[in-house]
């Protein structure tokens, strides 16, 4: 059960989180019609910071665009909405979801200038998304069923609610038989992603990640390992990945916004490697929270302050 806070930003104007509500026939219940964004907000020494607010603002705009949906607020107005969510929240860190939804008017599959766009960000207390012990011990993951959306049927690279009926397969799957989370193939047979987490897989001291064109979400958190492993010295390349080399990998760790870095210790009960975090994904990860954190310089820009306003960039 999410924990409630006070208020939530609705159309440019905070509204109480019981407010919050739409019609049953609002086009995004029958159609799934609603692109979204997971923001993490972490207290730090200098108060909380949201990390990477402008690229998830902007990817909400890229998966809206796709899907013909045209939010009616800049990337600078989506930021400043975010940081005054969080604000007025008095929270220190959170879990931000600004979502945007085809609301109630017209009823067919063809979305009409009677369904208006509505746009909330929400923000909640969320701690570690597979469990706080996973981030030492590492996860227990299968390969799934369930093969990831296939190229020209839905777009992967947009962050879309329709998308995740195919994530919560993946995932009910992998609960049902007693795992942490599920791995699926792209339509071809190569390793696409999580239900909600891109996969890095270490091999002889290179890390190897599925690419774009392998149905995969374009991740913040993804981009941001990619950044501390270049500048870690460790050899990373994107690359089609086969199913066996998670057998044989030293290492697997998943990246996401609410998995932030978390190691696999077993995949379809086959340890990787010693079937627990290795030295790479340790090193990934004690960078990427010293960075969110604020215990090291944010030398990228990527941490914003809740309590000043956001500048343009």
């Amino acid at each position: 059960m999410i924990k409630a806070t006070e208020k939530i930003w609705h159309n440019g104007r905070l509204i109480d989180w019981s407010a919050a509500q739409i019609h049953v026939l609002a086009h995004v219940t029958s159609y799934g019609s609603s692109v979204f964004e997971g923001v993490r907000c972490y207290a730090t020494p200098a108060g909380p910071m949201i990390f990477r607010i402008r690229e998830h603002a902007r990817r909400l705009h890229d998966s809206a665009k796709i899907y013909r949906m045209d939010i009616p607020f800049s990337i600078d107005e989506l930021c400043a909405a975010m940081i005054d969510t969080v604000r007025v929240n008095k929270l220190d860190s959170c879990y931000i979801r600004p979502l945007v939804i085809r609301g109630y008017g017209g009823m067919g599959v063809l979305a009409t200038t009677d369904n208006p766009i509505e746009t909330y960000i929400a923000c909640w207390e969320w701690g570690k998304y597979l469990g706080a012990e996973a981030m030492e011990q590492g996860v227990d993951v299968c390969i799934s069923s369930w093969t990831r959306l296939a190229p020209n049927t839905l777009p992967a690279m947009s962050k879309a609610g329709a998308n995740y009926m195919n994530s919560q397969l993946i995932r009910m799957e992998a609960a049902v038989n007693g795992y942490s989370e599920g791995i699926a193939l792209d339509a071809s047979g190569y390793v696409s992603e999580g239900s909600g987490e891109n996969v890095f897989v270490v091999r002889d001291g290179k890390i190897h990640t599925p690419p774009l064109g392998a149905s995969v979400l374009p991740g913040i958190t993804r981009d941001t390992v990619i950044t501390i492993a270049h500048e870690l010295g460790i050899p990373l390349v994107e690359t089609l990945v086969p199913r066996e080399m998670l057998y044989i990998a030293d290492e697997v760790f998943f990246s996401g916004t609410a998995a932030e870095v978390t190691p696999v210790r077993s995949i379809d009960r086959i340890p990787v490697g010693k079937g627990r975090r290795g030295p790479i994904t340790e090193k990934i990860q004690t960078e990427f929270f010293a960075l969110v954190e604020g215990r090291k310089k944010d030398t990228h820009g990527w941490l914003t302050p809740v309590g000043q306003p956001v500048t343009a960039r």
